[in-house]
């Protein structure tokens, strides 16, 4: 099993979980074309609400740039331009889009402007830029075709968390053409064998880092909520929030099920938002709606006792990076 095993300049050492294939790729293909092939790399990381993409971001990025630090992880299209401008060769930065479950490609524009306005920085800088965003069908299509080098898609099986499936340059374009209409990932034609696991371990530090990064994620969230709608999203805010508890209520579909159904209509609330909402009209939560949190207990798991399940040992080798 792989271990990233990062040595600080301060002397900290963190180790998290690294599945191996990933390692290996991003030794061989992502960190040297950073270093001695003087070229940039732009990488999407999705998934739906709550499903780990920041994490998982925070690790990959830890791996490839053991500088990075909360300053380098941003929430808005001005603190990205600033982290381009001020940052160093070969550095990573991250950019965690701050939704609330409205998202869409009218919510995306200003990132999507500011991701084509830098190319050019990105480029001669040599960085490494992790979006991190609902789905990559929202991304500029510019941008998600030919400036992103794969896509990482995170997800869920069976209720736990901390799964990942890679899409390479050339089957990320697929996955992009073939499946713009219904925004699926679910195509025959577009199948990645290159699948593997993670697990939730904070990898800029300590519990007190943790909670500051926690601290800047919500106070994004906040300024994002704050952001004045015209008259037009809020009707369709709560048309869309009665559509929601009527189909719950002639349905009988579970918050989480409802959840799962509408991503698939590029439609991204979790159970718990879908449950306050539902909680507006009077609906009361049933015993089947509470989502226990398995995976705790196997997220905090040391590294020697973490076991990978689920893993496709007949994935393609040659279905890395490039």
């Amino acid at each position: 099993m792989g271990t990233a095993r990062i040595i600080e300049k301060t002397g900290n050492i963190i180790e998290y979980y690294i599945e191996d294939r990933l390692k290996n790729s991003l030794d061989n293909k992502v960190i040297p074309s950073l270093h001695t092939k003087d070229k940039d790399c732009v990488l999407v990381i999705d998934g739906r609400e709550g499903c780990g993409k920041s994490t998982f971001a925070i690790q990959l990025g830890k791996y490839i740039d053991p500088t990075l630090n909360l300053s380098r992880i941003v929430f808005s299209p001005d603190a990205f331009r600033q982290a381009v401008l001020d940052a160093k060769k070969g550095e990573v930065i991250i950019y965690d889009e701050a939704f609330t479950g409205f998202s869409s490609r009218a919510s995306l524009s200003p990132i999507n402007k500011v991701l084509v306005s830098l190319a050019m920085q990105m480029r001669q800088k040599n960085l490494c830029i992790l979006i991190v965003l609902p789905t990559i069908f929202l991304l500029d299509r510019y941008m998600a075709l030919f400036r992103t080098r794969a896509l990482i898609h995170i997800f869920e099986s069976k209720g736990r968390r901390g799964y990942f499936r890679l899409y390479n340059y050339r089957l990320k374009k697929l996955l992009i053409l073939l499946g713009a209409k219904t925004m699926t990932y679910n195509n025959k034609l577009v199948r990645s064998n290159f699948r593997g696991r993670f697990y939730g371990k904070f990898a800029l530090g300590d519990d007190k880092l943790e909670k500051k990064y926690r601290k800047m994620k919500e106070q994004a969230l906040a300024d994002s909520e704050k952001t004045s709608m015209t008259s037009a999203q809020v009707r369709y805010k709560e048309q869309r929030d009665l559509i929601l508890y009527l189909l719950r209520k002639n349905t009988n579909l579970t918050y989480q099920e409802l959840s799962n159904y509408i991503a698939d209509y590029d439609i991204m609330l979790s159970f718990q938002q879908i449950g306050k909402i539902c909680a507006k009209f009077g609906d009361i939560a049933k015993v089947n709606d509470k989502i226990e949190k398995k995976d705790s207990k196997i997220l905090n798991k040391s590294i020697k006792e973490v076991e990978i399940k689920d893993y496709d040992e007949n994935s393609s080798k040659n279905e890395d990076f490039d």
